[in-house]
């Protein structure tokens, strides 16, 4: 049950990555429309401007998804199970 509540997390996790990245970026892309509609002149230079914070939320988007890979990967090794009552190793007990 808990691995499979681990699961959903992890997706959810992954959704959330993406959709705030490209929520982001579409904000970025929307400021530099709006400027270059009112300045048609300076496209250019907007363009560029936007091109560094896009870049920067992307590698954020895309630093979250490794989290989240590194985080179905530890959840598939599972939980080890226990050997015995006692922590001490085996050949201690004989």
């Amino acid at each position: 049950m808990g691995v499979g509540a681990g699961y959903i997390g992890i997706g959810l996790g992954a959704g959330l990555c993406l959709v705030g990245a490209g929520i982001g970026i579409g904000l970025v892309a929307a400021a530099n429309c709006q400027g270059v509609a009112r300045q048609p002149e300076a496209a250019n230079t907007l363009f560029t401007q936007m091109i560094i914070p896009a870049a920067m939320i992307e590698g954020l988007g895309f630093f979250g998804l490794v989290i989240v890979l590194l985080g179905a990967l530890a959840l598939g090794k599972g939980v080890p199970a226990a050997t015995g009552a006692s922590s001490a190793p085996a050949a201690a007990q004989r």
